[in-house]
């Protein structure tokens, strides 16, 4: 099996793991990465939107390994589909130790987005090009 290898790009959310963010063993609560890998999707939704887009679903939330306090984690995220109002974001969250370049992907989702107008209304986006 071949080792997965880091999206290429600059991730769209890049924070440390602090430890108000951990339970009492010291893992990252899953809740947290989930909110981290929303805020990334949602960059990248409402920049296509060009305007306000809101997450409907969350699909296929998948934890590989945990993620400690001190650990750097880097989100990706990429438009994968675009509706006459929705957009599909698949989002990747990687983790490395503060004091290694070795990174490991923690988790990943594909997250469901709907663009809202003034109205609060779905509107509709620009297809994907």
């Amino acid at each position: 099996m071949q080792p997965e290898t880091q999206p290429e790009g600059a991730p769209a959310v890049r924070v440390t793991a602090m430890p108000a963010n951990a339970n009492v063993y010291g893992d990252i609560f899953g809740g947290w990465l989930m909110a981290q890998m929303d805020l990334a999707a949602s960059s990248v939704a409402s920049h296509h939107a060009r305007g306000r887009a809101v997450t409907i679903a969350v699909e296929g939330m998948t934890f590989h390994r945990p993620v400690f306090v001190g650990d750097e984690v880097s989100v990706y995220a990429r438009l994968l589909k675009v509706g006459r109002t929705s957009m599909q974001v698949a989002v990747e969250a990687w983790a490395r130790d503060r004091h290694s370049d070795d990174a490991n992907k923690v988790t990943e989702a594909n997250f469901a987005f709907v663009a809202m107008g003034p109205d609060r209304r779905p509107r509709p986006v620009v297809p994907l090009a």
